[in-house]
């Protein structure tokens, strides 16, 4: 067995808001508390494959409504990653299954 490394702390994670990390083994996630729940994505966009943001943790839109790609403008909602508007409609974000252990943020294997 190897020792786990968390993702992050979940007080880095503020209700309403989604910030990018990297998991210890490379993978690129957004997480995101949602109307009280922990959520997680791969950040690739379904379009394309690209990271969802241009700045680092900006992955929601102007309202603060849905998760935004910042290539071609896709609109995800953020309880469960379906593409709403944008050239992958109809698709979804790859969820990402995370657990919280002594308040800090892990990725369930």
């Amino acid at each position: 067995m190897h020792a786990e490394q968390a993702i992050c702390e979940l007080d880095e994670l503020p209700e309403g808001e989604a910030r990018g990390f990297t998991t210890p083994s490379g993978q690129e996630l957004v997480l995101l508390r949602w109307q009280g729940r922990l959520l997680g994505y791969r950040n690739a966009c379904p379009h394309t494959g690209v990271n969802l943001e241009w700045f680092p943790h900006r992955f929601l839109d102007p309202e603060g409504r849905h998760l935004q790609c910042a290539t071609h403008g896709a609109l995800f909602r953020p309880e469960d990653g379906y593409c709403i508007w944008g050239p992958c409609a109809g698709q979804s974000l790859e969820s990402v299954d995370l657990v919280v252990k002594d308040d800090r943020v892990f990725l369930q294997e």
